[in-house]
């Protein structure tokens, strides 16, 4: 087995670690090593008996790219449990291999071993966590070079690494595409024994979608506002108000990681996601090669994602991902500063009052004539308005109606207005044409939010357009 010495330190016959750089040139041999964890992959059951989890290392004689370790074991009780990327991992007896050029190493159940060490922050020399197969021995052999190790972390910073298939949420364009995603989690929520729907955020906004649904589908087959079931309002208030909440669903057949080991709040790596849509939403799925990452709160790439989202929410960047605002709307409020759809769900008070940026994409009922009652004298219809953060249903009521539709126009500039809202095009003979998708514009709102019942005022909260007018 090939020996090693680190810098400042004389040779010693019985040292048995070798430096990463030294280790990725050994390929099918058997090596020790001592190293950084900066990334952990959440462990899966492989398609046989064992259960397998992948550490990436470094240490000081290599960093980019990071060596991957493939642990194997027969229980997941048996796979590295590390606290936290960044903490140190002694391996012992692992083989090194190439696969397209690249070095990892293979962690047999039969004769390798691990240790795991608090990393930098701690001065603890205990291992908190060993392998079956761990010889004590080489804890004593490896005191001094974990000390180094730390020290040399002080000026290491980590970094998730950056593939062509890397996106942000703002960069997905294409469904039915593989892509990697760092981002947040938010919240893990069960819909059934067989599905799972993983709530992420990574400060950024997806791209609007085009809306499929004709006008008339909204009464039998109304576009949903999400696409889980409805999440409770202290769920909804743990999610940031700016950036777009992301769903990855993951169903059982795909599900052959532990969900349990992701920590709410926690920065991860999804490797192999695919790009879905429905119902004019973006959402991500699980595929049989998908993995997921646990990453440092300190790696470069969450670093990066945080300080975006800063310099964005200094520059009130809400729609920086979105075509120009268009002039279908103005409001009697033309100073207010805009907010989101995901502000007004979790303010604290029930009765407020907000100006917002959104697109209508679909409204009931949908033939204008309808929308003024011969009955009451009132105008009564439901849009639905969604931005980047959210999708609610608000209702144009009595006054506020003759303000938005300017009085009682004619059947013919209702429909106009009703198109130009709605994104609906005329073709080439002037006909409106209501069987292709839309793509709504950007518009101005006020809305204002109610209850009906004192009982449950939260319960019963609903939206309304107030101070609103479609100039057209």
């Amino acid at each position: 087995m090939a020996t090693r010495g680190r810098a400042k330190r004389s040779r010693d016959d019985d040292y048995k670690f070798l430096p990463l750089k030294d280790a990725v040139l050994c390929p099918q041999q058997r090596v020790n090593v001592l190293g950084v964890v900066t990334e952990v992959g959440l462990p899966w059951k492989t398609k046989g008996t064992d259960y397998v989890c992948t550490l990436k290392v470094v240490d000081e004689s290599y960093q980019t790219p990071a060596v991957p370790v493939n642990i194997f074991a027969l229980r997941p009780a048996a796979l590295p449990k590390v606290r936290a990327v960044g903490d140190l991992v002694q391996l012992s007896l692992i083989k090194m291999r190439l696969f397209d050029g690249e070095a990892y190493a293979l962690f047999d159940k039969m004769y390798s071993s691990f240790a795991l060490y608090e990393g930098k922050a701690s001065v603890n020399l205990r291992p908190y966590q060993v392998s079956s197969k761990f010889n004590g021995r080489d804890f004593v052999i490896a005191k001094d070079f974990i000390e180094l190790l730390r020290a040399w972390q002080l000026n290491f910073r980590l970094n998730a690494g950056v593939k062509e298939y890397l996106l942000s949420l703002k960069e997905i364009k294409e469904e039915g595409k593989l892509f990697d995603l760092i981002c947040k989690v938010l919240l893990v929520y069960k819909v059934s024994e067989n599905e799972h729907v993983l709530f992420v955020w990574d400060g950024t906004d997806c791209s609007p979608l085009c809306i499929p649904n004709k006008l008339k589908d909204e009464e039998q087959n109304p576009l949903p506002l999400q696409l889980e079931p409805c999440l409770s309002r202290d769920n909804l208030c743990t999610f940031p108000c700016e950036g777009t909440v992301f769903r990855v669903v993951v169903k059982q057949e795909y599900h052959n990681c532990d969900l349990s080991l992701l920590r709410c709040g926690g920065w991860v790596k999804f490797r192999n996601i695919v790009s879905k849509v429905q119902s004019g939403m973006w959402y991500g799925a699980f595929s049989s090669t998908s993995r997921i990452t646990l990453l440092s709160d300190e790696d470069n790439m969450v670093l990066l994602c945080l300080r975006d989202y800063e310099e964005r929410k200094s520059s009130h960047l809400q729609l920086s991902t979105f075509p120009n605002l268009s002039s279908v709307t103005d409001t009697d409020y033309g100073d207010v500063p805009c907010t989101t759809l995901m502000s007004l769900l979790t303010h604290s008070e029930v009765n407020t009052k907000f100006k917002c940026v959104v697109r209508v994409v679909a409204i009931l009922p949908w033939r204008v004539e309808d929308f003024y009652s011969p009955v009451t004298h009132k105008y009564m219809l439901r849009l639905t308005l969604e931005d980047s953060t959210a999708r609610i249903h608000a209702f144009v009521f009595d006054k506020d109606g003759e303000k938005f539709f300017q009085g009682h126009p004619s059947v013919e500039e209702l429909i106009v207005k009703r198109d130009r809202l709605l994104g609906i095009t005329a073709n080439d003979s002037g006909v409106e044409n209501n069987t292709t998708s839309r793509n709504p514009p950007w518009v101005e709102c006020c809305i204002k939010s109610y209850y009906h019942r004192k009982d449950d005022p939260w319960g019963s909260r609903q939206y309304r357009v107030f101070g609103t007018t479609i100039k057209v």
